[in-house]
């Protein structure tokens, strides 16, 4: 399907040309159509399927010049709301539509500013429950309202902070959610916010003749940086994500990338605002090699050119392992998933192997220099301790 047969604006239409988008992805081709018909739309999306303009085109298309804040975008992490505020910036400039973005981490006073001026604003939860309480920002004329990345909104324990948003917003609204899975408590907030839902679900697709995933089985645990370094040092084109449990170990992982001379740095919820950005302006501009990255930090982000991804450790589920493999083998680009493997990881790899859809294949352990691991606190310990205690629970 082309955005030409959407009947959209033609100043949008002209700007996915410009973008070289020629034809919508799946999960477009299914929302954008019912959303321009002021249907509210609970949309299942992975990663790198285009959702976000999914709803931006239709939303974009509908907004009144010079009628206040109509939209408001919540999502759950800082990064995923200035990957999102991007897309509507870019597109909505051409329509002379300002969007603003509010988060915490940073000075309140600037985003106060913007939001008077903003007919779109996209948020964090606690930073948008922050502008609500001081009255800093109108939900009266709100016409819109997406919640992005609903499953991990929910995970994050945003549940309460989200239904206390919605009620500041009118019912005679649009209500759109997205998410990678769409149950339990996700239908419970459907049913309770949204009127006669379109529910929309795209396959969760994995390109196995895109993407090789393989795993190496290490029986020493203090091998597993040693083999990591001879592995991203092998990848000398394009980007690596390495991900970790906790953010402890992420910090970790990074320092001792650096001193072998791997151009490495992290990202997760415990660093500043700034350096968050810092993190990922680097590996997008590629003056970095390798992101080291916590599950919820790297969530949603669309980062292009990586190659590599690296389990260093294994997510709990098949769900997370997909949203991590995601971030490579995109736009017809070939990628490489791989595993590290020791005996604390068993139980999640035999959760993430149950699906069906996935074809890990067990790689030979090359041969490896082995180099030193520096930990100079007992904090990872107490992470990865509370990391796989569930296991013995069950």
């Amino acid at each position: 399907m082309k955005f030409e047969e959407l009947k959209l604006s033609k100043k949008l239409v002209d700007k996915t040309k410009e973008k070289k988008f020629e034809e919508l992805t799946l999960i477009q081709e299914k929302c954008c159509p019912e959303i321009i018909n002021g249907k509210d739309v609970v949309g299942q999306a992975e990663t790198g399927s285009g959702k976000t303009l999914a709803f931006c085109l239709p939303i974009l298309d509908k907004i009144i010049l010079g009628g206040g804040l109509q939209c408001i975008i919540l999502t759950p992490t800082r990064e995923l709301c200035v990957q999102v505020t991007d897309v509507f910036v870019d597109f909505g400039q051409t329509l002379g539509v300002k969007t603003t973005s509010v988060y915490g981490g940073v000075s309140i006073e600037p985003q106060i500013k913007k939001i008077r001026s903003s007919e779109i604003v996209v948020g964090t939860p606690g930073r948008m429950l922050d502008h609500l309480r001081r009255q800093t920002i109108d939900f009266r004329n709100i016409r819109f309202l997406v919640i992005d990345e609903t499953d991990k909104m929910l995970d994050m324990g945003f549940i309460e902070d989200v239904e206390k948003i919605i009620r500041y917003a009118p019912k005679n609204r649009q209500t759109l959610m997205f998410s990678a899975t769409i149950m339990g408590s996700i239908h419970r907030l459907m049913n309770k916010h949204l009127n006669n839902p379109i529910i929309i679900k795209t396959q969760s697709q994995v390109d196995k003749s895109k993407l090789e995933q393989v795993y190496y089985d290490i029986y020493q645990q203090d091998s597993k940086f040693s083999i990591l370094v001879h592995l991203l040092k092998e990848n000398t084109a394009g980007l690596s994500i390495v991900f970790c449990a906790t953010r402890s170990e992420s910090d970790i992982v990074a320092k001792n990338l650096r001193k072998q001379d791997v151009n490495a740095s992290a990202i997760h919820g415990g660093m500043s605002q700034n350096k968050r950005s810092q993190s990922l302006d680097s590996l997008r501009n590629e003056q970095t090699d390798v992101l080291v990255a916590t599950d919820v930090a790297a969530r949603g982000l669309d980062i292009k050119n990586v190659t590599h991804i690296f389990h260093y450790d294994v997510p709990k589920t098949s769900i997370e392992y997909i949203h991590r493999i995601g971030r490579t083998a995109r736009a017809g680009e070939k990628g490489k998933a791989i595993t590290l493997l020791t005996k604390p990881d068993h139980d999640n790899f035999r959760r993430v192997q149950s699906n069906d859809e996935l074809e890990i294949e067990r790689a030979e352990v090359p041969d490896f220099k082995r180099v030193p691991f520096i930990r100079k606190s007992n904090q990872y310990k107490k992470d990865f301790k509370r990391y796989h205690q569930n296991y013995h629970r069950r």
